[in-house]
């Protein structure tokens, strides 16, 4: 592990645990039911205010309308960054969204712990991104306590082999991230690749990279599921992607 993921981690590792209010007891709505729900592209939109690879997208954004936007558009679920250094995210966005819109949020964040799918919980989440290339063979556990605290999982993967560990671990929804997390470079060769790997086993979903509806619905016929897009709707591009106006 190197660049920037270390530097997330290491920021990460300074930061007190969550402290805000607790939502556990409100019901999780399904992330994958609203994926195989969807009749047309099953988009997760996700806000961030930045990010290392594309720099400053949305500053001083405000998560719910951003997110009230996205829902008006047609996206299927939510996905929203709740790290504060590289993302300039906050775990009162996912609060603020999860009391308000209906649909399914998704904790995108470097997630390492069983104590971190236990926040992720109180903070209010439906689902949480697991990352095969941090967790190794921690993966099958922080699987089975995500299943306890009744959140879903994505496990996001990069390349075959973890493809195979995330299937053997019991995954039902895998993320191929088309972004490579060592060069922040994006590919969309790797959904390509990858999908049909998983295509009958799992649920689909590509991460990254993704500017147009043409793309989608190439990579949809290969088998993919669902779209997780960020940055096209932050800069604007919600019509490349829905057909209609841009998110505000």
């Amino acid at each position: 592990m190197k660049g920037i993921l270390e530097d997330i981690l290491t920021a990460k590792a300074r930061r007190p645990p969550y402290s805000g209010a607790d939502h556990s007891d409100l019901p999780r709505r399904s992330l994958l039911g609203a994926i195989r729900a969807s009749s047309d592209l099953a988009v997760i939109a996700e806000f961030k205010r930045r990010s290392p690879s594309g720099g400053d997208l949305k500053l001083g954004a405000d998560a719910l309308d951003t997110a009230s936007a996205y829902q008006a558009a047609g996206a299927a679920a939510l996905s929203i960054l709740t790290e504060p250094d590289f993302f300039l995210g906050a775990p009162a966005d996912l609060a603020q969204v999860r009391l308000a819109s209906p649909l399914p949020v998704l904790r995108k964040d470097f997630l390492v712990g069983e104590s971190d799918i236990w926040e992720s919980r109180a903070m209010g989440a439906d689902a949480v991104l697991l990352i095969v290339r941090l967790l190794g063979e921690r993966l099958g556990r922080l699987l089975s306590v995500s299943q306890e605290a009744g959140l879903e999982a994505l496990v996001e993967v990069h390349d075959a082999t973890e493809v195979k560990a995330a299937l053997a671990a019991g995954a039902q929804m895998v993320g191929i991230n088309n972004r490579d997390l060592d060069t922040l470079n994006t590919d969309l060769g790797v959904s390509t690749r990858l999908a049909p790997l998983v295509r009958g086993q799992a649920t689909v979903v590509s991460e990254s990279g993704l500017g147009q509806r043409s793309q989608c619905l190439e990579l949809k016929d290969l088998g993919v599921d669902a779209f997780l897009i960020g940055e096209t709707l932050l800069r604007g591009g919600s019509a490349a992607i829905f057909g209609t106006a841009r998110p505000s």
